[in-house]
């Protein structure tokens, strides 16, 4: 039993180090999902930011892994739209705060904090922060479009 719950340990220990730094394009929720990937955007769908007042938790039963991420829809109908243009429809820097990246870091993104510009999803990390970079969209979107290259797949806390 200890024989098997070392090797079982070992397997999960390299997996983890194995990964590549793609693992970092998306925030996620901690914690795997039925997917078998972390949860995207907490859970919300996405679809439901362009569709509805406010935007919607997911199903569980409505999954689709996109960018190692689970995504969650209200229903088959969202799930199929997503499966046909997810980048239409996934958040913009991984879900990540459009602010910080913007600043060159990767902040969590709240969902209940969205703007869509230009057909675009973007999150920001609070209400404060949302203010900031409403101040100016355009030029914060110009900053995170250039920070991105550079960010995309490093770790939310890695240092420069």
């Amino acid at each position: 039993m200890l024989r098997k719950t070392l090797i079982i340990l070992c397997l999960v220990l390299g997996t983890a180090a194995a990964q590549n730094a793609a693992e970092y394009e998306t925030n996620t929720s901690a914690g795997m999902t039925l997917a078998g990937v972390p949860l995207a955007i907490h859970g919300y769908d996405p679809v439901s930011f362009f569709t509805t007042a406010q935007p919607r938790i997911g199903k569980a039963k409505h999954t689709v892994a996109f960018n190692g991420a689970a995504y969650r829809f209200e229903s088959e109908g969202n799930k199929q739209k997503f499966e046909k243009d997810p980048a239409r429809y996934a958040p913009q820097f991984g879900g990540y705060c459009a602010y910080g990246v913007a600043l060159g870091a990767k902040f969590d993104g709240d969902p209940r904090l969205y703007k869509i510009v230009d057909g675009k999803l973007y999150f920001n990390l609070n209400p404060d922060i949302q203010n900031k970079w409403l101040e100016d969209v355009n030029g914060n979107i110009d900053k995170a479009d250039d920070n991105w290259t550079k960010i995309r797949t490093k770790s939310p806390t890695q240092k420069d």
